[in-house]
């Protein structure tokens, strides 16, 4: 198992004007992204936190502020180059590495996260990646994502199909007009809590109208 290749190439050459998702001058967009960024650093607190798929370091960059350590993990050397061009309050140990293939021992880390990266994880994996994922926690450990709903992403990007295991295509486009199709799915709250509750115990999930948030913990006892 890997990380799709088209979403590989996509992102990095998507990485140096990735963030200007963040900066959009959209009043909801912006409120909802720093009241997940106050949750985010609250939650940080003084753990060692692991950031998968970190990509320009935006999310690793609010880690960093409260966290008592952190690894921040992407496959895109592009990437990582713009996220080690930020100022971190606790600097992070950049690793790059394919998120089926990390090099981490089990129960690592206290907190691992992942900033838009689920819209992403084609939904036949999901087993595996999970099985991935869990072992990383220390005792007590959990989990972080945030990703978008339909509203973040505007009205002109079409869905340009499914493919047979239900997962969702859309058109995407660089600076430069190069287009892409690349998978991204799209969840309601009911369906997120299907999708994790079997695994996980869910500490909190957040459903606003451009994001999503979850906190998943290991499953409660009995």
């Amino acid at each position: 198992m890997k990380e799709p290749d088209s979403i590989i190439k996509y992102y990095s050459q998507r990485a140096p004007e990735y963030e200007q998702i963040y900066y959009r001058d959209i009043p909801i967009k912006r409120k909802e992204l720093a009241d997940e960024a106050a949750r985010l650093r609250q939650l940080a607190a003084d753990k060692s936190v692991l950031d998968l798929a970190c990509g320009t370091g935006y999310w690793t960059r609010v880690i960093s502020q409260t966290a008592a350590s952190v690894i921040a993990s992407d496959i895109s050397a592009e990437m990582i180059a713009e996220a080690g061009k930020k100022n971190y309050l606790c600097q992070p140990d950049f690793v790059l590495s394919d998120l089926y293939r990390l090099p981490f021992a089990d129960a690592s880390f206290q907190l691992v996260t992942l900033g838009f990266w689920f819209s992403h994880e084609p939904k036949q994996n999901y087993h595996d990646f999970f099985n991935i994922l869990a072992p990383l926690l220390c005792q007590d450990g959990a989990i972080w994502m945030i990703d978008n709903n339909p509203p973040a992403e505007g009205p002109h990007l079409q869905s340009v199909g499914q493919d047979e295991y239900g997962n969702n295509y859309k058109q995407r486009f660089l600076d430069s007009g190069k287009e892409f199709a690349i998978l991204k799915n799209y969840f309601s709250r009911d369906q997120l809590e299907t999708i994790f509750e079997p695994r996980f115990h869910i500490k909190s999930l957040i459903f606003n109208q451009c994001y999503w948030s979850v906190v998943l913990g290991p499953p409660r006892s009995g």
